[in-house]
């Protein structure tokens, strides 16, 4: 009886454990899978559906993306299908291309190509134009 009451004691704490880990998560989202902003290793800032960062660019305007051409490939446009619901202060541009891109607050997200792994913040303050989302 011992043993089949710690079984049931270890499988209750673990239940909480992911119930209170899915709260908090959920707390510090302010977005959906596709994009969301999370605090991480001791920031918070906005990210992409896979975690990696996301970034703006001060060239841009509202609703208007101007990273084109070899800035794009440095500086990858966020990219999501066209009717992606997303969440609070999300919303999709139309790019010149005619792709989807994510905005924040309407300004274009982009990814940094020298990001490597989730919480690489490397293109935070680069030529003194991208700075790193946060909400």
């Amino acid at each position: 009886m011992h043993i089949k009451g710690n079984v049931i004691t270890a499988v209750a704490i673990y239940v909480l454990g992911l119930v209170a880990s899915t709260v908090t998560g959920n707390a510090d989202s302010h977005g959906n899978k596709f994009v969301h902003s999370r605090a991480f290793k001791g920031q918070v800032y906005v990210m992409y559906q896979d975690h990696m960062s996301l970034y703006t660019y001060d060239r841009d305007q509202v609703g208007v993306s101007n990273c084109k051409d070899e800035c794009a490939t440095n500086w990858v446009p966020a990219l999501l299908d066209a009717g992606t619901q997303l969440g609070e202060s999300y919303t999709l541009i139309k790019r010149a291309d005619g792709k989807m891109q994510a905005a924040f607050r309407g300004m274009p997200l982009y990814l940094y190509s020298k990001d490597q792994v989730p919480g690489d913040i490397n293109g935070d303050g680069i030529d003194s134009v991208w700075h790193l989302a946060r909400p």
